[in-house]
């Protein structure tokens, strides 16, 4: 199966950075997720993705762990009807959350998830930017303050919103679909 509608070179052709960067990746997980293949035919956007994608992502705050950035992702990819990144955010937001079942349920209806009311609140505030983002008002950010998110916080959230629109239409314009490994990840305990 085809992993781009765009060239995918070949892993021996890639910068040094980059094949280091997914031999990386490759040895943590045991396989390179497609999107990192996929967007390698443009080597400086994909240095410049990645770079943004860590620096929103590898981050945590007493509010906004790893845990609800990936749930973020996962909100508003669902939204978006981005395939790739629900599987594949799905499966690090069940891993970083510790819950097999997280995920599906804010892929599908995060208002019946088990999510805390703070989550919540991060899920619906996240949706509105990622759907009506004209209709975002100082109250929207003042409700997310009460449920203790900082300044800096909020703008995670914004910021993890707009990139991930960004890589949702990437995935949706290259066609790239999920690996099959990400199906299974972080529903059982690992043996």
């Amino acid at each position: 199966m085809a992993i781009s509608r765009f060239p995918v070179p070949e892993r021996a052709e890639l910068p040094a950075d980059i094949a280091a960067r997914l031999a990386e990746v490759e040895e943590k997980s045991g396989f390179v997720p497609n999107v990192f293949l996929a967007l390698a035919h443009r080597p400086a956007e994909w240095r410049a993705f990645f770079a943004y994608h860590d620096a929103l992502m590898d981050t945590e705050s007493p509010m906004l762990g790893k845990a609800e950035r990936e749930l973020i992702v996962v909100a508003t990819s669902a939204a978006n009807n981005c395939l790739y990144c629900v599987v594949a955010h799905g499966a690090i937001a069940r891993i970083r959350a510790r819950n097999p079942r997280i995920a599906d349920q804010v892929a599908v209806d995060w208002r019946k998830a088990d999510l805390t009311d703070a989550q919540r609140a991060m899920i619906d505030f996240a949706l509105r930017l990622g759907e009506r983002p004209a209709t975002v008002t100082d109250q929207h950010l003042a409700a997310l303050r009460e449920h203790g998110f900082s300044a800096d916080d909020i703008w995670d959230i914004g910021s993890i919103v707009s990139f991930f629109a960004m890589s949702n239409r990437l995935v949706h314009l290259a066609a790239v679909p999920p690996n099959d490994e990400f199906y299974l990840m972080g529903r059982l305990p690992k043996s």
